[in-house]
Formats: structure tokens, sequence, C-alpha cells
């Protein structure tokens, strides 16, 4: 399981919400979301063998971990698009030996640990888990393999990330599992929120 987040420094994190609520206010909310996700993520794991890591952009290990907690493992995002990020992140945990990998969004209050927990069992029978968000993007997307060519040529500014990446996943013949679609706070199209132009 890999959460997708971002160290919740003022003035660089929700920089939508800025101008209306502040950049305290957006930090703060960046840190409740992160943590809430967490516990979703934690309580899913105590019930399952299931590692547990958080990709993060901005900051470092060390604030992430006095911010979050010592119990999980802490990597900064590799790449430039998400679309890198999420290929380095499946790359490596597939790598390390993992046989299903699911990464889900910081930005998500709906998630919780029934719907981590029908990812992870539709592995078993799909390549594809995909969460749509109600803003066109997806707050999880699962795999049972490493597949980069699924995050290739997809619009991750764009409002279809969803609907680019599950036609690629047909295109590459991939049996695809559907999620509920969520709401996603502060919606924007991205990973932490997951598809779009950043991972926060």
């Amino acid at each position: 399981m890999i959460v997708f987040s971002r160290y919740p420094e003022p003035g660089v994190t929700k920089t939508r919400m800025i101008p209306a609520r502040g950049a305290e206010c957006a930090a703060r909310l960046q840190q409740s979301l992160t943590k809430r996700t967490l516990g979703v993520a934690s309580e899913y794991r105590s019930g399952h063998s299931c590692d547990l890591e958080v990709r993060f952009a901005g900051g470092d290990s060390t604030r992430m971990r006095n911010a979050f907690g010592t119990d999980k493992e802490y990597r900064s995002q590799q790449g430039e698009s998400l679309g890198e990020r999420l290929i380095d992140a499946f790359a490596v945990a597939f790598n390390e030996g993992a046989t299903r990998v699911v990464v889900i969004g910081s930005d998500c209050p709906e998630m919780d640990p029934t719907i981590l927990d029908e990812a992870m069992r539709a592995l078993s029978r799909a390549d594809v888990v995909l969460g749509p968000a109600i803003d066109g993007g997806y707050d999880l997307i699962g795999l049972n393999a490493n597949q980069p060519g699924l995050f290739q040529e997809i619009d991750w500014g764009g409002e279809s990330v969803f609907r680019q990446t599950a036609r690629k996943a047909i295109q590459l013949r991939f049996k695809v599992h559907g999620l509920q679609t969520l709401f996603r706070c502060e919606s924007t199209t991205t990973v932490g929120g997951c598809g779009g132009s950043s991972a926060a």
C-alpha cells in the first residue's frame, strides 16, 4: 500500500485554497487529510499482511516522520510528471518483491478500509484496479504486475485522466476492476489526489 502525499508546508501545498483560506489553513488541511488517509491505510494493514509506504513531495523523511509517525516507510517521489512518479513507485515496489500494489492519494476523505480491501482482493483476478474521482481523475490505482505503459500518453493536467487510463488499459488488453466514484477534497486531477499534474 503506497500513499502519495506532500509535506504540509504553508505556501506550497493546497495552493488553490490559499487565496480563499490562507497558506496556514491550506497546510493544516493537507496535514489533516494525510493523517486521515494514513489512518485508513493503517486500519486496513492491521488486519492484513501489507507493507505501508508514503511517497512524498516536499520536505524530507525526517519531517514526514515527525508529522505522520515512524511506523511506516517514507520515500520521496521521483520523476517530473505524476506519470513518472507512479511508474517509479510501482517499479520499486514490484522489484522489491510485491505481488499486488495499491497506490492511493491523500485527498479523498471518503476512502475507507473496505474500499482498500476490495481493491486488494480484486487484484487476484484483475490486472488493474481503478477508483475514479468525481473530478475525472482517480484516487486509487492498483496493479498486480509492473505496467509502465499504462502511465504513458496521459494528459496528467486534464480532466480525463481516469477515462484515458481506462482506455489505455483496454488497449493493453488488461482486465480492469472499477471501484465506486469518490469525492476528493480540493479536487484537482492529482494522485495525491491520484492522477494529475502533481501528487499532493
